[in-house]
């Protein structure tokens, strides 16, 4: 449907960010105004006497506060539609104007970095740097990836032009992919991104071999484009990387989280062990679906026919309150809050960006955006997206602004772990046998695309940037390769390895924030074992992690996570996850014998 079409209280208000365009505008121009009269620049040659130090961070966040909601607004409208040019104007124009603040203050890191480190530790220990202790011993650290002012002024300059790569991607895959109508329930529906989701959980199996055929089609068609989309999102890497002169493109994604890489192969070693389980589990699915042959278009298909939890968003959001309990009375509220504040923009309509995500800023509550279907997986994604805005909203309102935004490192951690917590409340709340084993499925899938086909996309990002890193272009052809034999060692020899399924690289956002995705991967290793310790140690545990929700960026994200109690420094954590998914496939086979 189209937006005008949907009832209110199903649209976020963007009201406390701005009341309208016209209030947007008229910011945008004295934003503009202010920072060309700010003499932001003035400060070069000053940064290493304290009280000039102090003066331009506060002049530097006050900018940036006011850079974000502008950024915030101008975002959420595009998403809204994202065929209306005037908000992609919107962001275009915001593109622009952080390219020209981040070329302004070019000067800063190389300047602060070329203090000497006794300079940079009594600004450290300083209680008037409290705010930004952290950030200093990063610089400090960063010493050799830091560059001249001429050059990180290049660098900043060149960051509009070469980070557009996302962009593009998005535009092909919402607005010019074309998608065909299909056959659904017996009726011709449009198909969608939210639609493709539905039918592969819940159509025949003809449906479902059809919509896979037709929707990779599409990608199919804009392979060349979408190919080089990605092979120039990788070549910027590549210039990022060796510009700063690190040893890999993963060294310089990990190190700019502090975070050792060494967690990244940790992850892959740790469900390559396991990936007999995960064979077990794919021949399994065949066996209780009856098939002599299994299709990736099969494996979103439940084991437990006409169990999907189907419900209203009303009932629904209740339904996840309901499930988060052992968080607390607090928690629960803050989530009515959400709700009846309308943080949430709900319904799929016509131009909307396609999925799901949590945004916000310091001086704003979080924003959730879903594209709701009435299946159980919406239900999850709404304690998922819900568990990211009260992450934001906590952290924002325990740490100053200069420490408020965690790492994506820790970004995947509290959504995933309302996931498990809602269902395993759903599991021990019911004593239907079907839905148990409805819910053991749902659980292993959840694991099976959140930690194993997450690391399986990690891997492929590893390979493809150390194969351009090397020397060698990335064509299509070489690209489906690598994903192929991906898929094939990730599933096994239990399933028919579609030759559409070597486009899925293609479709996947994410690959365009590069080595993003195994945080999925690690956030639900850490939140199975943060959970584990919620539901049997109770409210000790509930306000560790509600001391890890608050950390913010207040020192390096393993060290927060560890005030949750998970340690990934360990390989008690990955041992945990592993252990649970094994658990719970044996649990599952019981039942279904």
């Amino acid at each position: 449907m189209e937006r005008k079409d949907v009832e209110t209280k199903y649209t976020w208000d963007l009201s406390p960010i701005f009341p309208s365009d016209e209030a947007w505008e008229k910011e945008f121009k004295a934003m503009e105004a202010d920072f060309a009269n700010s003499g932001i620049s003035s400060y070069q040659g000053k940064l290493g006497n304290k009280k000039d130090l102090l003066a331009f961070f506060a002049l530097r966040d006050a900018l940036s506060r006011r850079l974000e909601k502008l950024y915030l607004y101008a975002s959420m409208r595009h998403d809204e539609d994202i065929r209306i040019s005037k908000y992609t104007s919107y962001t275009a124009m915001m593109g622009s104007l952080v390219s020209k603040m981040m070329a302004e203050m070019a000067f800063v890191e190389p300047e602060l970095t070329s203090l000497d480190d006794e300079k940079l530790r009594s600004f450290i220990a300083d209680p008037d740097f409290a705010d930004y202790d952290y950030t200093l011993d990063q610089i400090r650290r960063s010493k050799a990836h830091v560059l001249g002012g001429g050059e990180e002024k290049l660098l900043a300059l060149a960051s509009d032009v070469l980070g557009g790569f996302q962009t593009v991607f998005s535009m092909l895959d919402n607005a010019d992919l074309n998608l065909p109508k299909g056959k659904f329930g017996g009726e011709e529906v449009q198909m969608s991104h939210g639609m493709y989701g539905v039918v592969l959980r819940s159509g025949t199996r003809e449906e479902r071999a059809q919509w896979f055929k037709d929707y990779y089609g599409a990608y199919i068609r804009l392979i060349d484009a979408i190919t080089q989309t990605y092979y120039g999102n990788v070549k910027k890497d590549i210039f990022y990387k060796t510009a700063r002169k690190y040893d890999s493109c993963l060294s310089m994604a990990m190190e700019g989280e502090d975070v050792s890489p060494k967690v990244y192969e940790n992850l892959i070693s740790a469900v390559h062990s396991a990936l007999p389980v995960m064979h077990r589990y794919i021949s399994l699915r065949r066996e209780i679906l009856g098939l002599d042959e299994q299709h990736m278009y099969d494996i979103y298909v439940s084991l437990v026919p006409d169990a999907d939890i189907k419900l209203p968003f009303e009932e629904a959001y209740e339904l996840v309150i309901k499930g988060l309990a052992p968080l607390g009375k607090d928690y629960q509220n803050l989530l009515r809050r959400g709700k009846d504040e309308r943080w949430i923009d709900v319904c799929e309509t016509e131009g909307k960006r396609s999925g799901a995500y949590s945004t916000g800023v310091y001086d704003t509550h979080p924003y959730v955006l879903l594209n709701y279907q009435q299946t159980t997986n919406d239900i999850f994604t709404i304690a998922h997206e819900m568990g990211h805005s009260i992450h934001t909203y906590k952290s924002s309102s325990a740490q100053p602004y200069p420490k408020s935004e965690y790492t994506i490192f820790l970004a995947e951690i509290a959504s995933t772990v309302n996931e498990v917590l809602l269902m395993k409340y759903l599991y021990s709340t019911t004593e239907d046998k079907q839905l148990k084993k409805y819910l053991l499925n749902y659980y292993m899938d959840m694991i099976r695309a959140t930690m194993f086909r997450q690391t399986q996309f990690a891997e492929f990002e590893q390979i493809a940037h150390a194969k351009a890193e090397a020397g060698e272009p990335l064509t299509k052809e070489n690209l489906c390769e690598i994903y192929y034999k991906l898929n094939k060692d990730y599933y096994g020899e239990g399933i028919v390895h579609d030759e559409e399924i070597a486009y899925e690289w293609a479709r996947i956002p994410h690959f365009y924030r590069s080595f993003y995705v195994y945080k999925y991967a690690t956030g639900i290793i850490s939140a199975i074992s943060i959970v584990r310790r919620i539901l049997t140690e109770g409210d000790k545990a509930v306000q560790d992690y509600f001391s890890f929700l608050s950390g913010g960026n207040c020192t390096d994200p393993v060290s927060i996570l560890k005030r949750a109690g998970v340690d990934l420094t360990t390989s008690a954590p990955f041992e945990t996850a592993m252990r649970e998914f094994e658990e719970t496939l044996g649990e599952f086979e019981a039942l279904s014998k």
